[in-house]
């Protein structure tokens, strides 16, 4: 699971070695998958932590609350945020599970924003999946920049909220 493999898959089906619906169907699976695994880390991940590492963590009664309401009036567009960022989406994914977000909306929208990256990712291999390299740095470098931007967009927004 992956975009760069979702890239591989795509260009051998170009090649005739697999069926591009297969290749889709198993990247789009995968991906739920492996979103729904996170989820479930992050859910049942700090029960087994001891409370100290938690503490380290900085995960105390106040934030747990706080991420807890932010997951269920935002977590739809986070959830999709994640998705389509890349970089982001294994902390998402985590602390989705963590705030204990409903489970069958957090896949509705992990669904809402896996079929079309897959689809994205499955056309990018199937017309130029030969510059894979390429295209694998260039995957990199643009989640690297959304993540990025994000943050420097919550910087501004929290400064501004600051008395």
């Amino acid at each position: 699971e992956g975009p760069i493999v979702t890239v591989i898959a795509a260009y051998l089906a170009k090649l005739g070695y697999m069926n591009i619906w297969a290749v889709y169907a198993v990247c789009v699976l995968g991906d739920l998958i492996g979103d729904a695994m996170y989820y479930w880390i992050g859910r049942l991940g700090p029960a087994l932590l001891p409370d100290r590492w938690l503490a380290r963590l900085g995960m105390t009664e106040a934030r747990k609350l706080a991420l807890e309401g932010h997951f269920a009036t935002k977590g739809g567009w986070t959830i999709l945020v994640g998705k389509w960022t890349h970089s982001a989406g294994l902390p998402i994914m985590l602390a989705s599970g963590a705030a204990r977000m409903n489970f069958p909306v957090y896949m509705a929208y992990n669904v809402v924003g896996t079929l079309p990256k897959t689809a994205v990712f499955t056309l990018i291999g199937w017309f130029i999946g030969s510059a894979y390299t390429a295209i694998d740095t260039w995957i990199w470098r643009v989640s690297l920049g959304l993540v990025v931007g994000l943050v420097v967009v919550l910087l501004v927004l929290w400064q501004r909220k600051r008395p």
